[in-house]
């Protein structure tokens, strides 16, 4: 663990390590542990130095689904032009609602484009209480319905603004993903040292723990132009950004002004307009550990003595129960290294 470090050592120049994580959660049964979680954790302060951090967090991770409001960023800087609902949604991993669904339709239809356009896979709501009421409904997977199909249809919406090939916008060298990707490399601060797939088929680039988090607090602190506009988009809907009963929303309505994203493979990041920030990944790509983790760190941070902030909701999301014989039996509880 470190502690006070310059928040600046992530950025270009510095070396970089494997992954490595260290242990951040524990599988509690019957009083016994018998599992762990190993990740890293970065926690910024206010002034943007390292309040804390355990784990290899400059080390080079994809962050998945918390690139989404870089992306979305990038987008408006390149005009695109939504309502804050809107907005949101092309910052979403969504959990497949019928307002979710309805909002990326309208997008599309903005741009003058309906479904066939999408190049995501189709899927079902990403959601289990919303997939099986959709089966019960008939529903058949769709690219809609797919929890990426928001930042999907923004970046169609995106190439029609500017005159941009609809057919190859997932290509690594479309005028818009090349946008993208100097815009995260400045949010980060790191360059973009990989480039993957992603599980929706668009670029994935690489940034470090550390990077996302700094990320994450800018956009946070933002008080003018596309950081400021995806910011408030996502504090005015972050049941349209993940779902209306996920965690996430949970939390970014008990933390006023936050601003929050997860991502798959146990990524998440959370920033106030303060500039405090966390932002982790979990190892082994576990969800479970992942909201218990970031409750732990923002209590840690001191985020939840701060004026507003609904201590006793931050801590009930990071609440993740182990059942035995169809009772509770056991947790999943943070291991945080001591100060």
């Amino acid at each position: 663990m470190t502690d006070d470090t310059d928040a600046h050592a992530h950025l270009p120049g510095a070396p970089r390590r494997p992954f490595h994580g260290e242990v951040v959660a524990e599988v509690v049964r019957s009083g016994v542990v018998e599992g762990r979680h190993h990740g890293a954790v970065v926690a910024l302060r206010p002034d943007g130095r390292t309040a804390w951090s355990t784990g290899s967090v400059d080390a080079w991770v994809f962050p998945r689904s918390c690139n989404k409001p870089l992306q979305a960023v990038a987008m408006v800087e390149a005009g695109l032009d939504l309502p804050p609902d809107l907005l949101a949604l092309a910052c979403a991993s969504h959990s497949g609602e019928p307002d979710h669904v309805d909002r990326v339709r309208a997008i599309l239809a903005g741009a003058g484009l309906d479904e066939s356009a999408l190049q995501n896979p189709p899927d079902l709501p990403m959601q289990a209480s919303v997939r099986d009421a959709a089966l019960r409904a008939g529903a058949e997977p769709s690219r809609v319905l797919m929890n990426c199909s928001g930042k999907h249809a923004a970046m169609l919406a995106t190439c029609v603004g500017n005159g941009w090939d609809t057919a190859t916008y997932l290509d690594v060298d479309h005028p818009l993903q090349r946008h993208v990707a100097t815009v995260h490399s400045r949010l980060t601060g790191d360059p973009v040292a990989h480039v993957a797939v992603d599980g929706c088929g668009a670029p994935q680039l690489s940034a470090s723990v550390t990077g996302l988090a700094w990320a994450f607090r800018c956009l946070a602190q933002a008080t003018e132009g596309a950081e400021h506009r995806v910011a408030e988009a996502i504090r005015a809907h972050p049941a349209l950004v993940s779902g209306s009963t996920r965690d996430e929303r949970a939390l970014l309505d008990a933390v006023p002004g936050a601003i929050g994203k997860l991502g798959a493979e146990g990524c998440y990041a959370v920033a106030l307009p303060d500039g405090h920030a966390v932002a982790l990944k979990i190892e082994d790509g576990s969800d479970r550990p992942r909201p218990v983790v970031m409750a732990a760190a923002l209590e840690r941070l001191g985020v939840l003595d701060l004026p507003g902030v609904d201590a006793a909701a931050v801590r009930a999301t990071g609440r993740v129960t182990i059942s035995g014989g169809g009772s509770v039996v056991g947790e999943v509880r943070p291991r945080l290294p001591a100060t």
